[in-house]
C-alpha cells in the first residue's frame, strides 16, 4: 500500500529535499539522505565506514566515498541547514506551547590524539576532568515537552586559533578568530535575534552566568536571563545599594564613582541566603520526573549584582537571586540570577532555572543515538557538517515525537538487509 501523504515516509522525504535545496548539488541528494538515514539507524559507530556498510553493503566503498565527500569536502552551509532544522521542530514544538527559553550550552568530545581540529587539554564535561578533548557551543530552543540545538560551533582554544600551520592542516576559516565560550554564546543569541525567532530569556549554567559581561550583554539587548552563578558571587542584601559618589567639597572635578563603607558592602550569595529567615524558604515543584514530582526548597530574593560596581556611576538593576536549598544538605547547593520581571511567579523561576535538563537530554541522544562524538575527520569542515548532520537527524525525530501522540516507531527506515518494521534505536517508540 502507498504511503498516505501525511506518513512518516512521505514527511522525511520532503525534509530531505528541503535540505538537499540548501546543500546545492543535485549529486549531493543521495549521499545526504544515506547520511541521515544513517544516523537515525541503530548501529554503535555513527562514523561514515559503519553507516555506509549499513546503507549499502554490496557497495560499501562507493557508498563511503560519497558519504566522506560530502560530510567532509562538500562546502555547504551548516548555518543554513540548522535552520531548516530548527524551523522544522519548532512548527510541531507549537502545539506544547511557545518556546520558553534560549539555552546557552557546551558539550566535550573526547579525544585521544591531538591533531583534531580544536583539541587540547582543556576541561570536559563528560569527564568531569581537565583531558585532551574538543568543545563545541550551542543554543537551543526549549520548551517542557521540545527541545532542538539552533546553532552549534566548535570553541577554538587559542593554541589553535594563534598557530597558522595548524588552522592551515585543519581547514579553519580566516573569519575564526579567537573568542571565549560566552563571547561565541553571544554571536548565537544575536543570530537567533537576526532569524526573528520566537523570543524568550537566556538560560546557562554558572560557566556563563559568572561572567558579568555575559549577563549584562541579554540585558543591553532587552532579553530577560535566568543564569547560574558561583556560590562566592557578590551582590547587595535586600534593600541596601552602595553609596553615592562623594559631594564635591571645593575645586576640582566632582566624584562620580560609586562606593562602600566597613558598614555597607555587597555579601556573597552563600552568606546571604544560608543566613536569611527560615519562613522565606519554600517548597517549589515543577515538573514530573522519572522517580515523581521533582521538588526542593527555594528562596526568592530582590537584590543587586556586586561586582566591581565600585567602578560604576550608578548601582546595577534589581533581579532576583534564587537558592536552592535541598534537605538533607547542609547548606544552600545552586544559585542562580535573573531579569525576568519583579510580579515573576516563584514556580516559574524555578523551572525557568530547571529547564536545562531539556538540552542534556539532548546531548544524552544526540551522543548515545546520532554520534554526534563519533566523526572521525581532523578539519573544520567535517566536524561541523557532521554535527550539523546528527543535529538535523535528531530534529527530525523529535518533530515526529512533537506531533504524534502517543509517538510511533519510524517504521519506513530500513537498512539493506533489516526486516520492514525494525525500530531504530532512538526511534520515537523507543523514547
Amino acid at each position: 500500500m502507498a504511503p498516505t501523504t501525511d506518513s512518516d515516509e512521505i514527511r522525511f522525504e520532503r525534509y530531505v529535499e528541503e535540505i538537499a535545496a540548501i546543500v546545492g548539488h543535485a549529486d549531493r541528494r543521495k549521499p545526504l539522505e544515506a547520511y541521515l538515514t544513517g544516523l537515525l539507524l541503530p548501529g554503535e559507530r555513527k562514523s561514515v565506514e559503519p553507516m555506509a556498510a549499513l546503507i549499502d553493503p554490496r557497495h560499501v566503498g562507493a557508498r563511503h566515498q560519497s558519504m566522506h565527500h560530502f560530510v567532509a569536502n562538500a562546502d555547504w552551509d551548516d548555518t543554513a541547514v540548522l535552520r531548516v532544522a530548527r524551523n522544522h521542530v519548532l512548527d510541531a514544538m507549537e502545539r506544547h506551547g511557545a518556546a520558553a527559553g534560549w539555552i546557552i550550552d557546551d558539550t566535550g568530545i573526547p579525544k585521544k590524539g591531538r591533531h583534531s581540529v580544536g583539541v587540547a587539554r582543556q576541561y570536559c564535561g563528560v569527564l568531569g576532568k581537565q583531558d585532551n578533548c574538543q568543545v563545541a557551543v550551542s543554543l537551543s530552543i526549549a520548551n517542557e515537552a521540545v527541545s532542538i540545538p539552533a546553532s552549534y560551533r566548535l570553541y577554538l582554544p587559542e593554541s589553535w586559533a594563534k598557530d597558522p600551520k595548524r588552522r592551515k592542516a585543519a581547514g579553519i576559516p580566516k573569519a575564526i578568530q579567537f573568542q571565549t565560550k560566552w563571547q561565541i554564546a553571544l554571536d548565537m543569541i544575536d543570530s537567533v535575534r537576526a532569524d526573528e525567532l520566537p523570543p524568550a530569556p537566556v538560560l546557562a549554567d554558572a560557566g556563563y552566568g559568572n561572567v558579568t559581561a555575559f549577563r549584562e550583554a541579554p540585558t543591553e539587548r532587552l532579553i530577560p536571563y535566568v543564569v547560574g552563578i558561583g556560590s562566592e558571587t557578590t551582590v547587595w542584601p535586600p534593600d541596601m545599594e552602595p553609596l553615592p559618589p562623594k559631594k564635591r567639597s571645593g575645586k576640582g572635578r566632582p566624584a562620580s564613582r560609586l562606593r562602600r563603607s566597613a558598614n555597607r558592602q555587597p555579601a556573597s550569595v552563600l552568606d546571604l541566603t544560608q543566613y536569611a529567615p527560615k519562613d522565606l524558604w519554600k517548597d517549589v515543584y515543577w515538573r514530573e520526573g522519572t522517580r515523581g514530582k521533582m521538588t526542593s526548597r527555594f528562596l526568592f530574593l530582590r537584590i543587586r549584582p556586586a561586582h566591581r560596581d565600585e567602578n560604576r556611576h550608578e548601582p546595577r538593576g534589581l533581579e532576583w537571586l534564587i537558592a536552592e536549598w535541598p534537605k538533607g544538605e547542609k547548606e544552600p547547593t545552586k544559585f542562580w540570577l535573573s531579569t525576568m520581571p519583579s510580579n515573576t511567579p516563584s514556580e516559574q523561576l524555578v523551572r525557568l532555572a530547571k529547564l536545562r535538563w531539556r538540552i542534556e537530554r539532548d546531548y544524552q541522544e544526540l551522543k548515545g543515538s546520532f554520534g554526534l562524538d563519533h566523526y572521525e575527520g581532523r578539519g573544520w569542515r567535517g566536524f561541523h557538517h557532521h554535527g550539523t548532520l546528527c543535529i538535523a537527524a535528531y530534529a527530525f525525530l523529535a518533530a515526529e515525537r512533537a506531533r504524534l501522540s502517543p509517538p510511533e516507531p519510524l517504521s519506513f527506515l530500513r537498512a539493506a538487509g533489516l526486516p520492514r518494521g525494525f525500530k531504530p534505536r532512538g526511534s520515537a517508540s523507543a523514547a
